[in-house]
């Protein structure tokens, strides 16, 4: 099942207005994240225009139908945090829950946890 990974694209780390603001970090880190993941069968990025989580900018959602799905915050727009965040997408769309066991986190991503969604309740 196919897991996606939703990039906030304008997301700003403090201090993005010092640098040349040719992108938002937020576009930096998805970027990043499509180079990665590309030729994956299983992850999918988008790109939406804000996540509501400035403070703790760069943002991304890691979202599975009927899985459990996640937000992750306050990385820095690198190739390492990119890889780890695709890494752990393609352990979620792995996992039948969504629910990937600590010891197989990517270090990366451990910290960056923000939230945890339980799946839409299918109608019946």
């Amino acid at each position: 099942m196919t897991t996606w990974i939703t990039t906030c694209d304008t997301c700003k780390c403090d201090g993005w207005d010092a640098g040349d603001m040719a992108q938002t970090d937020g576009e930096s880190l998805a970027d990043l994240i499509e180079t990665a993941a590309t030729g994956s069968s299983v992850v999918k990025t988008r790109r939406v225009s804000c996540l509501m989580g400035c403070k703790k900018a760069c943002n991304v959602a890691v979202q599975g139908h009927g899985k459990l799905n996640y937000t992750l915050g306050g990385f820095t727009p690198t190739t390492e945090a990119a890889s780890a965040i695709v890494a752990y997408a393609m352990a979620h769309a792995a996992s039948e829950t969504g629910q990937v066991p600590y010891r197989d986190w990517p270090q990366e991503i451990k910290g960056h946890f923000v939230t945890r969604h339980p799946p839409l309740p299918t109608d019946e």
